[in-house]
């Protein structure tokens, strides 16, 4: 499967780093879902709001707080004021 370069950055701190088959956030304008090969675009994240990073070993899940989301060739950038993994149930991981 494809996968995508994806960056999540919080003020002065790398939180995420690698490649993804997926990536969904919560912007301004509603759920977005990102996969390899989609249009640009930048969106205003929700706060507090939540971003999903699908991997190849599983779903990491980050709680964020304001920021953007950039979706461009190289791949998809979050840009955060705070960020950090959420607690996720076990049922609700997927």
């Amino acid at each position: 499967m494809a996968e995508l370069h994806v960056e999540l950055v919080a003020v002065e701190e790398m939180i995420f780093s690698g490649e993804a088959e997926m990536v969904r956030a919560r912007t301004t304008e509603g759920e977005l879902g990102v996969l390899p090969g989609h249009i640009p675009l930048l969106g205003q994240l929700v706060d507090p709001g939540e971003v999903r990073i699908k991997t190849r070993d599983g779903e990491k899940v980050f709680t964020v707080h304001g920021g953007f989301l950039s979706v461009d060739s190289d791949g998809v950038s979050i840009l955060a004021e705070t960020a950090e993994p959420a607690e996720v149930p076990a049922s609700s991981a997927s």
